[in-house]
């Protein structure tokens, strides 16, 4: 009988992977192709169902040889003998600089040839805003003041713009590399061989995405290194709760990750609010009063820090476009291709909301142009009727609704998709044409001025260039998609054996991933904490590190 339950419940969690991976590759493919799903394309449907079934089974076989050969019951397909799990071990103090010194030295040479660094993505606003004294909440003003704040500082120390920026960002770099110098060492101590701890070295420091972002102002490079560091501490604390929290400073650590993560992203604050409930669900029999402090003193700090900023600096209240991503395109894309079947009333009112200026720049896979005149006044007064006309128009044009989401996101979950949602965008130093993976420029008042051009030209080549088309197979490693795949499926087998102490401490990060699908367009930075969180994933349910990378 236990048998045949184990046994169902791995047949559902195998068809729940189908499912998804199914639906994922049907619904990437018709939009980067067409623009549009159509649910009356019968032949379409039934290749994904076909693609479901067979994701299903294959994946119910692959479990099936993985747990045989696991158990030592032969080779995995009959080929590969699965080593064991390493040993715990005590990990010499030195480890942890050399690690960290390691990851430094190999992000120098990229600083070196992006010099000053990566200065991009509102860069120049958000320093303006401290040049200016003129701030915003529609950029965390936490990161504003960081980063704007140490760059006008080292400038008036230096006089020197470029200098102000690479010093910000190598101080950057060394915070992010301290994170993942971390997880490395914390792996080790969970069994991880030398072999293992020399690729997750080059992998955090030389991989060009994580790298990218390592050198780069905006906020996620920070944002996904706390989210990382929660993500280390949650995996210590499900394996040991009484050891962690008597450890003072992994409780402390604990708390500043949970509140700078939020502060560095609003949609971190969010994760985390819903995250709170499953912790404490968890740990029901065991609660303590300080385990219960712990996690929810990060939420009061970070509403107390939020609004003391937000006084203290007389911030403009923030731009309700950024929460509202979705209807404001779904009513752009039936404006724009289903203008006729709307009433001159409803017209009106969408454009009193969104302009004419956005509509007429309504393009399916980025928002930025659309929103970015969003009455904002006017919506703060009537907000009813803005959602009046929604919901309307909903009923009339949910295919257009559907569409018009699933193509701002569909980049994320879709392997081979092509990330050039700017495309024919102008910034500062050229025009978005090939790629828009990567903003890579420098904005002023930086001025790019390499001193290792051939890793210049690289990075280029990797953010604006043809590399999706000329190296599809190598690509999928720098496209999201893939990590997502990798996730659901490990998801779904921890599933299938109940172990939920392996998919807890990812929660944040996951619930962090569904924001971003209801955000203005698919780009790297928003999911880099794919990338950086995956070594975890080693971390097996007795809490050692697979020789090679397993499952559970």
């Amino acid at each position: 009988m236990k048998r045949d339950k184990e046994n169902t419940l791995a047949w559902l969690m195998s068809g729940l992977f189908g499912v998804f991976a199914g639906a994922f590759l049907y619904i990437g493919y018709t939009l980067e192709n067409r623009d549009y799903i159509d649910l009356a394309d019968r032949n379409g449907l039934l290749v994904m169902f076909m693609m479901m079934v067979i994701f299903t089974m294959d994946t119910r076989y692959v479990w099936k040889n993985y747990d045989s050969a696991r158990s030592g019951h032969g080779k995995l397909f009959g080929i590969l003998k699965l080593p064991g799990q390493g040993k715990e071990k005590d990990v010499p103090a030195r480890d942890y600089p050399v690690n960290f010194s390691s990851m430094v030295l190999l992000a120098l040479p990229v600083l070196l040839a992006e010099f000053p660094g990566f200065f991009v993505y509102d860069a120049q606003d958000e320093l303006n805003e401290v040049l200016t004294r003129t701030f915003s909440t529609h950029h965390p003003l936490f990161h504003v003041l960081l980063m704007g704040g140490l760059i006008a500082l080292f400038h008036k120390i230096s006089g020197s713009w470029n200098i102000a920026i690479a010093v910000y960002l190598f101080l950057q770099m060394l915070v992010i590399s301290a994170v993942y110098a971390g997880v490395v060492t914390y792996l080790q101590k969970k069994g991880l061989g030398k072999k293992g701890r020399i690729f997750w070295i080059i992998f955090y420091g030389a991989f060009p995405t994580i790298v990218m972002y390592s050198l780069c102002s905006c906020k996620d490079g920070l944002f996904s290194a706390f989210l990382l560091l929660l993500t280390l501490l949650l995996v210590m604390l499900v394996k040991e709760p009484g050891e962690f929290m008597r450890d003072k400073k992994k409780v402390l650590l604990f708390v500043v990750s949970a509140v700078l993560m939020p502060l560095l992203r609003h949609n971190g604050f969010y994760a985390y609010l819903v995250f709170v409930p499953f912790l404490l669900f968890y740990f029901r029999k065991s609660l303590s009063r300080a385990l219960e402090g712990m996690v929810i003193l990060p939420v009061a700090l970070y509403l107390v820090i939020s609004e003391a900023f937000g006084l203290a600096l007389s911030s403009d209240v923030t731009h309700h476009q950024e929460m509202l991503t979705v209807p404001i395109m779904q009513l752009a894309r039936v404006y724009a291709y289903d203008n006729e079947s709307l009433s001159e009333e409803d017209k009106s009112v969408i454009e009193a909301y969104i302009t004419v200026s956005g509509l007429d720049k309504y393009t399916p896979r980025c928002a930025d142009l659309v929103k970015v005149n969003f009455n904002n006044v006017l919506f703060e007064k009537s907000s009813k009727e803005f959602f009046g006309v929604w919901l309307k128009l909903f009923k009339e044009h949910p295919a257009a609704y559907m569409n018009a989401w699933l193509l701002t996101s569909y980049g994320y979950y879709y392997p081979p998709a092509i990330f050039n949602v700017y495309k024919g965008n102008t910034v500062y130093t050229f025009t978005y044409d090939e790629s828009s993976y990567f903003g890579y420029e420098t904005e002023p008042p930086g001025v790019r001025t390499s001193l290792i051009p051939p890793i210049d030209r690289f990075y280029r080549y990797l953010s604006l260039g043809p590399f999706g088309s000329d190296a599809p197979v190598i690509y999928l490693f720098f496209a999201p998609g893939l990590y997502v795949f990798i996730y659901l499926f490990v998801f779904a087998y921890r599933l299938s054996k109940k172990n939920f102490a392996g998919i807890l401490p990812f929660l944040p990060m996951v619930l962090t991933f569904c924001t971003v699908l209801l955000g203005p367009t698919y780009l790297i930075r928003y999911v880099l904490y794919l990338w950086t969180t995956l070594p975890l994933l080693m971390v097996t349910k007795g809490d050692r590190v697979a020789k090679s990378c397993q499952l559970c």
